[in-house]
This record gives structure tokens, C-alpha cells and sequence, in this order.
């Protein structure tokens, strides 16, 4: 069975983000990280060596594969910022349409600086997927 390797680690999200080099993603990934703990009430944690996460959740595919994996989280990449969701972006379309300029991938939004978003509404979706797991 093939194990994730992005998994929690004990690195420090603060020297994570002090490290980035693009002056904009470091202060935009400073704001997440601030936001973030105010949506979630988590303490963030660094998975693997990119990903800084808020909650945890364990899942299984029908084929029996297990592993844990982040409520909500972020990293700061090169080309913008990655918003981490365990939601289908389906499930955010009403959202999405007042969030401002991104894009999508698979349960994941694309930000290339947050002031090209809504940040009330980007709240709001933070918060939707964080609470998702709740409900089901």
C-alpha cells in the first residue's frame, strides 16, 4: 500500500513562511495564517515541507487505502497561493461567483494575491469546508 508522504511534521509554520521568498506570498501567507486560525480556532501545522494545515480528518477509499489528510490549509507556491479544501468546488459555486479572480483544481483554490479576493467571502468558504466533515 503506498503511504502519503505529506504528513505532519513538528517544522515551524512561522520559519516556513519567514523562508518564502516572494515578498507579496510571504505577507499573503501570513494573512491566511491568520485568518485561518480565526475560522478554524486550530493551531496550524506544518504537513510535509510546504503545506500548513488546520485540522485533521481520517479517511478510506473504497479500496480499503487509508490515510489522514488536513481539514483546510495552504501554501504559499511560486505562481500563487493554494487554498486546501476537502470540498468539491461544486459545493462552493455560490461562493465562488463573489470570491474575485482565481482558479480551481481539484478541491483546491488558486490565489495569485489576496487582495484579488473577497476576503469575507473567502471566510466563508474556509469555513464551509472546515465544518463539511462535520455534517457528513
Amino acid at each position: 500500500m503506498v503511504e502519503l508522504k505529506t504528513r505532519p511534521t513538528d517544522a515551524s509554520v512561522e520559519e516556513f513562511l519567514e523562508a518564502v521568498e516572494h515578498p507579496q506570498r510571504r505577507a499573503d501567507g501570513f494573512e491566511l495564517l491568520r485568518l485561518m486560525k480565526e475560522v478554524t480556532q486550530e493551531e496550524p501545522v506544518m504537513w510535509g515541507t510546504s503545506i500548513i494545515g488546520f485540522g485533521n480528518y481520517h479517511y478510506k477509499y473504497a479500496s480499503g487505502r487509508e490515510a489522514d489528510w488536513l481539514k483546510v490549509g495552504f501554501s504559499p507556491r511560486k505562481r500563487s497561493l493554494s487554498v486546501y479544501l476537502v470540498l468539491d468546488m461544486d459545493e462552493i459555486s455560490d461562493l465562488r461567483e463573489e470570491l474575485g479572480k482565481h482558479r480551481v483544481g481539484k478541491g483546491c483554490l488558486y490565489i495569485n494575491k489576496l487582495s484579488d479576493v473577497d476576503i469575507e467571502v473567502l471566510k466563508k468558504i474556509i469555513k464551509r469546508s472546515y465544518e463539511a466533515l462535520e455534517r457528513n
